[in-house]
């Protein structure tokens, strides 16, 4: 298990780009809204931040719309803190394109 000074750490650039490979999506909703995410956020992404979307990534496409379309939340048994609050910064980033 990794400390949280090591979760605070920023990605590196291999993992970036592994992470956004493994985050290519089935539905165009669900890729529009990471892509956002990434256009944001991808230069200060940390190795928690990247944890968290490692676990989004591990739901069916449709329970990660729902997620992000704010039609269902997080489970707390799989869904840290760290997870609702990159679930939290993808719903702003996407409803910001929306509305653009």
């Amino acid at each position: 298990m990794q400390s949280a000074t090591d979760l605070q750490q920023p990605i590196s650039e291999r993992a970036l780009s592994k992470l956004r490979w493994r985050c290519r999506r089935g539905l165009l909703e669900n890729d529009l809204f990471i892509a956002r995410f990434f256009e944001r956020h991808e230069e200060g992404l940390t190795c928690g931040q990247a944890q968290a979307l490692e676990t989004l990534m591990d739901l069916s496409d449709n329970d990660l719309l729902d997620l992000l379309l704010r039609r269902k939340e997080p489970e707390p048994e799989w869904a840290g803190a760290d997870v609702i609050e990159l679930l939290q910064l993808m719903r702003t980033d996407g409803a910001q394109s929306q509305s653009s």
